[in-house]
């Protein structure tokens, strides 16, 4: 890069962020981390209407969690703060006037019922109506290329509601490039006079976010697809102010499950998944949403699934750490067309992430979310733990695969039952006793051999013991090595569960 490499992530604090909105974050974070740049967060509250409080800690609670390290921001390293727009105003007052006096905006009075009536209006003719060239000058609307410098002043003095709007050229080409997009061109007789400023004081984000990246130094603008209709004013703006453009690049849309429209909290709801990193609550309804890290992702999975929504490394491998991450990532490789959102492959990376956990960290996560081992030494929580988590997903998924292993079970598979249990069973059961009886040092290797030895001894069809074994210790016919059950809940509940299942069948 021939300058220091300075991105942004600006998120509006309107509620909750959206994991479309940590993907952009992230492909910011990577991009800046791969050529040792600066990653930079801004909060864009200057639509006060929607500001929600709560939100903006909620987008940095989910940076963090996801690992995305904030360089510069809202009290850290404020190199060139202040860095909500909120607290800004009166930088951008100084830069709509300067378009002012340069004569590349304009003020503009119209009443909001008037405009909407010019659009009506316009609708009934089968028309649209684009404040621009077109009728800016022709009387019927109230601004400052129509008014005379004293007829602006005045009421501009009387306190009369105006904004300030860009004044868009008339008959020229444009020409954007976009780093995924290529090359593409504008004819500006199609574009409206964008506003601005407000009277409230208060810029509107076209403005407020081409001066905050201008004297933020930002080198890359990397965002979402939903602003490459406004890359066009953008570019305007750059040259109205004499300012050196950044580099942009349009990030593509992260689609439905089905491929066809934007991902909403919609379609997690009516699906069963999370779109939010962190769950949220409304502080209106009340209403909860549900989030990535209550659902049980680790971050690392959910970083790893959402660098694929768009970009591909070029290679096989799915499987990424976040430095590995920074190492291959590439803006060149990030894709112009929808990402498809594939729960299925987010639960998968999960369940690879799931077998990087240590045991005693997971065993101590399925102690607090299971009331039934309040009691139970985390210890022997952990030993069970790396028997099964290779089957699951979640930790939420812990109980059900072991909780033979807490509680002797009280409910039989009828069908395990009808596969494991024939008429020689009793009798092979209680010689199966005999055995484990004889094992003094209560090993897996121990049991493994004095079993097996017994079976082949005596030319036991191997089914016909271990089905029914399996059947007593676990209810049915799933789980780990019996053996490895055998040797965790001990000899005598061993013994006692062999037992009760004879007594129950015979």
């Amino acid at each position: 890069m021939s300058k220091p490499v300075r991105v942004r992530f600006a998120p509006s604090p309107t509620g909750p962020l959206h994991i479309g909105g940590v993907r952009t974050a992230l492909f910011n974070y990577l991009f800046a981390k791969k050529y040792n740049g600066t990653f930079i967060l801004r909060i864009e509250d200057t639509d006060q209407n929607r500001f929600v409080e709560g939100a903006e800690n909620y987008i940095e609670q989910s940076l963090k969690w996801c690992g995305i390290t904030v360089d510069e921001g809202v009290n850290t390293n404020e190199k060139f703060g202040p860095y909500r727009q909120s607290e800004r105003k009166d930088i951008y007052k100084k830069y709509a006037d300067q378009l002012i006096a340069n004569g590349k905006a304009y003020y503009a009075f119209d009443a909001a019922d008037d405009l909407d009536a010019h659009r009506k209006d316009h609708e009934a003719q089968g028309k649209t109506f684009i404040y621009n060239w077109h009728n800016r000058e022709k009387g019927r609307l109230v601004n400052s290329l129509v008014l005379s410098a004293e007829e602006t002043q005045a009421k501009l003095d009387a306190g009369d509601d105006y904004v300030i709007r860009f004044l868009s050229p008339q008959d020229e080409t444009l020409h954007l490039t976009d780093i995924i997009r290529g090359n593409m061109t504008i004819d500006t007789n199609i574009l409206d006079d964008k506003v601005l400023f407000k009277s409230d004081g208060l810029p509107t984000y076209h403005l407020a976010n081409i001066v905050d990246d201008h004297l933020m130094e930002i080198s890359h603008v990397i965002r979402g697809e939903e602003w490459l209709p406004s890359l066009a004013l953008h570019y305007q703006l750059y040259d109205a102010f004499g300012w050196e453009k950044p580099e942009f690049a349009h990030l593509p849309l992260i689609l439905k499950p089905t491929g066809k429209g934007k991902l909403s909290k919609r379609d997690g709801d009516k699906l069963g998944f999370p779109v939010f990193p962190l769950a949220y609550k409304d502080h209106q309804t009340g209403d909860i949403s549900r989030g990535y890290r209550e659902d049980g992702y680790f971050p690392e999975a959910v970083v790893n699934f959402l660098a694929f929504l768009g970009w591909n490394p070029g290679t096989e491998q799915e499987i990424f750490s976040m430095d590995e991450l920074i190492a291959a990532f590439d803006l060149n490789r990030v894709n112009k067309a929808g990402a498809r959102f594939d729960p299925d492959k987010t639960k998968w990376f999960n369940h690879h992430y799931m077998q990087e956990q240590y045991n005693d960290d997971l065993a101590e996560t399925f102690k607090q979310i299971q009331p039934e081992l309040a009691e139970i030494d985390v210890n022997y929580v952990e030993l069970v733990v790396a028997l099964i988590k290779e089957r699951a997903t979640f930790v939420t998924d812990f109980w059900a695969l072991s909780h033979f292993f807490f509680q002797t079970p009280t409910d039989l598979d009828e069908k395990a039952v009808k596969k494991a249990w024939k008429d020689d069973s009793p009798e092979l059961m209680t010689q199966v006793v005999s055995v484990i009886e004889s094992v003094e040092d209560f090993t897996v290797e121990n049991l493994q051999t004095e079993l097996k030895g017994w079976i082949i001894k005596n030319d036991i069809g191997f089914g016909k013991v271990m089905m029914p074994l399996r059947l007593a210790l676990v209810g049915a016919l799933q789980g780990p090595d019996v053996f490895d059950i055998m040797y965790l809940i001990g000899k005598d509940e061993t013994k006692r569960r062999i037992e009760n299942l004879v007594n129950t069948l015979s």
